[in-house]
């Protein structure tokens, strides 16, 4: 077979990585949930739960008002286990009661605009991705894997064997039901492989990105603080220098500036896009798409051009109305690959 089918199919058939943080959830439900309870990121979140008098009465070092490095503290100091077990209730009770607004969400669009050979690796606590990827897969069950980094309020695992889902279900192996997903870890020394879940997911993560054409970060920007996190994703990533024909994707409400020095060993000079609007990604311009339109745009020299782009106001049936055209074109070229029209056609 010609070598240049098989170099541009080989491109086209990488992974998207998605890497999703508090402010993607905070974007996906921006006045609120169903019931209009609000998302957070990790600063002020303690008053949230309701946690403030109490931590105000401890004998903290740190003055931050940051979760983490809270419970950073918390967890190098035996003597606040107590603290650490009710600050873990509360977060299970706070997220628990999350549910999904009735309307399409932005994480209803990012899922339904990845393949099954993506993945979406999330940081985040709350339920809402995953009630997103139940009732998305009513469209279509070609959606892309997902990752757990820091556990879920959702998912549980069997402590014996290697199954984990809804954390209201059983083992298939033994019929115990799932233990929850561990939530809480210290900043500076999660050691993410002494919770045998979280290292499963840690793992996919490795693997995906390590093969990833196109990584997005959507709304997370704490690697530098996150030390065991930033050495597992540089030593999968392998540096700026060794991935110059990839590129990165940020999605965020922090400036360009801000992010380009938090990932700069990772992006390779000028190969990233920024914008603060999940509808002007490369998701949801391209739906479904996302790696085609990288190689197309830049080494086929295509001037591309979104044809079937997601748009806020859309309802259900209106996304399953294109994905269901691009599903088809996908298992049509299932053996080749997908070339995007030009922008004069």
């Amino acid at each position: 077979m010609d070598k240049y089918f098989e170099y541009e199919k080989a491109y086209k058939s990488r992974p998207h990585v998605v890497l999703i943080g508090a402010g993607a959830s905070v974007a996906a439900i921006p006045r609120g949930d169903k019931n209009g309870r609000k998302s957070s990121v990790m600063d002020g979140f303690i008053e949230k739960l309701g946690m403030s008098e109490v931590i105000a009465k401890l004998n903290l070092v740190t003055n931050s008002n940051n979760l983490e490095d809270i419970y950073s503290e918390l967890a190098d100091r035996e003597e606040y286990s107590d603290v650490r077990d009710v600050l873990d209730n509360r977060i299970r009770e706070y997220f628990d009661e999350f549910e999904i607004p009735n309307e399409p969400t932005i994480y209803d669009f990012l899922l339904l605009s990845l393949r099954e050979k993506d993945l979406v690796a999330t940081f985040n606590w709350d339920p809402l991705l995953l009630q997103a990827y139940q009732r998305v897969s009513r469209i279509t069950n070609k959606l892309p894997n997902l990752a757990f980094l820091h556990g879920n309020v959702l998912i549980g695992y069997c402590l014996r064997h290697q199954f984990s889902g809804n954390i209201d279900n059983v083992c298939p192996e033994c019929g115990e039901y799932f233990s929850p997903s561990r939530l809480l870890y210290p900043v500076t020394k999660k050691n993410y492989n002494s919770d045998p879940f979280t290292v499963n997911n840690w793992k996919a993560l490795k693997k995906y990105l390590s093969e990833a054409y196109l990584v997005t970060i959507f709304g997370y920007s704490a690697p530098k603080t996150d030390v065991e996190a930033i050495e597992i994703l540089m030593n999968a990533w392998g540096g700026s220098s060794h991935r110059n024909m990839e590129d990165f994707e940020f999605i965020d409400i922090k400036s360009e500036d801000e992010l380009i020095d938090i990932w700069e060993d990772f992006v390779h000079t000028h190969h990233y896009t920024y914008t603060n609007d999940f509808f002007k990604s490369s998701m949801a311009r391209f739906p479904r798409r996302t790696t085609e339109e990288l190689f197309d745009r830049t080494q086929n020299c295509i001037w591309t051009s979104p044809d079937t782009p997601f748009f806020p106001s859309m309802t259900f049936s209106d996304i399953e109305s294109i994905v269901t055209v691009l599903v088809d074109e996908e298992i049509k070229n299932i053996d080749g690959f997908i070339t995007l029209k030009k922008i004069d056609e």
